[in-house]
């Protein structure tokens, strides 16, 4: 149930209740949300892994297609996803300060996950429909840092 609330509320974004509501979530919930999130966007490159006729995957059971898909592709995905959203995230920490807004690298590193909720839904949906780019995956760095903006205005000025 906090998941969907997760979800939900993440859509909403940059609206100031959204952001709140958000604020509220744990850290971990929000890494676990992360991991979910990641999965579905790697379930495109699943289907096609699992799929394949030719190269090296063709001729493995699947149990061991799987094993090889979590730990080549989902665990590289995941660690440069945290890696970037860090950066990210970080970078905006410094933006707030030029802002005079006061938040932390933690907060910034959820508002930062949260806002690839909507690129990484549209990806997966389009990736299933029609074969796209990974290179779509460095647009929605930018409308995360276009909406990142948006979101640290909506804090209060420090006094």
């Amino acid at each position: 149930m906090v998941f969907w609330k997760t979800f939900l509320f993440s859509i909403q974004l940059p609206k100031k209740q959204a952001v709140f509501q958000l604020n509220r979530i744990a850290m971990d919930i929000t890494v676990f949300y992360m991991f979910i999130l990641l999965f579905i966007v790697s379930i495109p490159s699943l289907v096609d892994q699992l799929t394949e006729t030719t190269g090296l995957g063709a001729n493995m059971n699947i149990v061991f297609q799987l094993i090889y898909f979590f730990m080549f592709y989902y665990l590289i995905l995941t660690i440069m996803v945290f890696l970037l959203i860090t950066a990210i995230a970080y970078m905006f920490t410094w933006v707030a300060k030029l802002m005079h807004r006061k938040l932390k690298l933690q907060l910034m590193w959820k508002m930062v996950a949260y806002t690839t909720t909507i690129p990484f839904i549209l990806y997966t949906i389009i990736d299933l429909i029609y074969p796209i780019s990974d290179k779509y995956l460095l647009i929605s760095i930018v409308y995360t840092t276009l909406l990142q903006f948006k979101i640290i205005a909506v804090y209060p000025k420090r006094k």
